[in-house]
């Protein structure tokens, strides 16, 4: 796909994954959409900076959650845009549960991370559909996790989250071709303020670089790199990437 002069949306924009994401694909010339739900100031800031690169841009306030508010972001960024021919989902949630304290998990924790995660990157995928096929051609990038490969991760509802949306990514490719392709990237450990505001932040974040035979964790660029990537790979659908700095391939 050539990105140049083509119309993006970006769940979870603001900040982090998304916020390097959006900025890459301004950088290739791509009019961005920006998505928030609580990140107003990171989210205008992150527009603005896309705009100071000379594409269009617009920071939307929305839950991907809810369905009502999703069809009303996507319509808003199809008129302001002119179209949509990219979508990535990035919004997401967690909690941080031990995965042997099976009590210890919330009715409340598997409602508000399958309603993000899950919901939210179905309801996203749904509303952006007819404007992503109407373009020349258009690509979906969702978010997942080793957390949904290996079973590993913060807690269990978001080791299955992730899960099914590499589920989600499959069946999905299959219902938007040939029009529009969709993959998913699964990162392991990446340095963003969800891991920052941890407790023993710095242990965890050497453990997790000392795990891979790169010995490095993944930061936000990294993951918009291999985003990038494969939205210009054109004959890549319903593929999940792993990107854990071969984390997997070391302890397989």
């Amino acid at each position: 796909m050539e990105l140049k002069g083509k119309k993006a949306l970006v769940t979870g924009g603001g900040v982090g994954i998304g916020r390097a994401t959006a900025l890459a694909l301004a950088a290739a010339g791509c009019h961005v959409a920006v998505n928030y739900s609580r990140s107003r100031e990171d989210c205008e800031a992150t527009a603005a900076e896309i705009e100071g690169l000379g594409v269009k841009s617009l920071a939307i306030k929305a839950d991907v959650g809810n369905d009502e508010q999703v069809r009303a972001m996507v319509a808003e960024t199809v008129e302001v845009l002119g179209g949509l021919d990219v979508l990535v989902n990035n919004a997401g949630v967690t909690c941080f549960v031990a995965h042997d304290d099976l009590e210890g998990v919330s009715d409340e924790d598997w409602e508000r991370i399958f309603d993000t995660n899950v919901r939210g990157t179905f309801y996203c995928t749904r509303a952006a559909a007819d404007a992503l096929k109407a373009g020349e051609g258009g690509a979906v990038i969702n978010l997942s996790s080793v957390a949904g490969v290996y079973g590993m991760g913060s807690s269990i509802p978001y080791c299955a989250s992730k899960a099914a949306i590499n589920s989600l990514t499959v069946t999905t490719s299959r219902v938007m071709a040939p029009e529009v392709r969709v993959n998913a990237v699964a990162p392991g450990f990446v340095d963003t303020r969800w891991w920052k505001d941890r407790e023993h932040y710095d242990v965890i974040k050497q453990m997790a670089a000392e795990a891979t035979p790169l010995k490095r964790v993944a930061g936000p660029d990294d993951v918009a790199q291999t985003i990038m990537g494969l939205l210009r790979a054109d004959m890549v659908t319903g593929d999940i990437v792993v990107m854990d700095g071969g984390m997997g391939q070391s302890h397989g």
